[in-house]
């Protein structure tokens, strides 16, 4: 056989070899398929205070994820019940009130962390005085331990609903059990007139799985490999 000859067999298997290759190529792509979840909504989440209680719920999705002893408004001053917002988060905020301005510290009323509600002057907040945690002792505002409040504070976002619930019911009975602290039947309850503002819609969010093979790729390649190579080597 002439080296010329040769030299043509040569390129005839190798032209058969890419021809097979591109051929796999393309039957690869049509057959993957991609499987996509449908999108997901974010969990629905809310703070719940019951009066009665004297608690504070974390719930999403109708679940309580952090339950919080708390204090609220005495009966000169008390709390407000309705529905509202998370308006404003200040760590470690300094204190204004009466022409008095206390910086953050340990003789900082409102403790560490400061989330303010939609209705003026109320806020979830620490305080400088532990011991009222539990108790019908703040001028309104919801109360909560140093430490557990800086637990709370990075779970809450602004627009997050705040509902504050006067008189015990079903959704506060589910949440905090039956074992109530009676509220003293003198105890006034402040009926907000602020209307309830409703939290920005949550981003939907979508995932894509990674693609995936209807067939096992790597044996068809070894296949039309070797017989590519048989055809290049009787060529030889």
């Amino acid at each position: 056989m002439t080296t010329a000859k040769q030299i043509r067999m040569a390129m005839v298997a190798m032209t058969a070899i890419l021809t097979a290759h591109a051929a796999l190529a393309a039957d690869q792509q049509t057959t993957q398929t991609v499987a996509v979840t449908a999108p997901t909504a974010a969990a629905k989440r809310q703070i719940v205070v019951s009066l009665e209680d004297r608690k504070l719920a974390l719930v999403e999705d109708g679940q309580a994820i952090k339950v919080y002893s708390v204090a609220v408004g005495k009966p000169t001053t008390p709390s407000p019940a309705g529905t509202f917002t998370i308006q404003r988060r200040v760590a470690n905020p300094t204190y204004h009130h009466d022409g008095k301005t206390i910086p953050p510290g340990p003789h900082n009323p409102v403790g560490t962390r400061w989330m303010g509600l939609s209705i003026k002057g109320y806020g979830i907040h620490g305080t400088n005085e532990p011991k009222s945690i539990g108790k019908a002792a703040s001028h309104g505002c919801i109360r909560m331990a140093k430490a557990d409040l800086e637990e709370l504070y990075p779970l809450v976002q602004v627009g997050d609903t705040v509902e504050i619930v006067g008189q015990r019911d079903e959704q506060t009975a589910r949440l905090f059990g039956t074992g109530a602290t009676p509220m003293p039947q003198n105890q006034p309850i402040l009926a907000s007139n602020v209307p309830a503002i409703e939290p920005p819609a949550m981003a939907a969010q979508t995932a894509a799985a990674a693609p995936a093979t209807t067939k096992n790729v790597q044996a068809t390649q070894n296949k039309t490999a070797v017989a590519a190579l048989a055809v290049f080597a009787g060529a030889l």
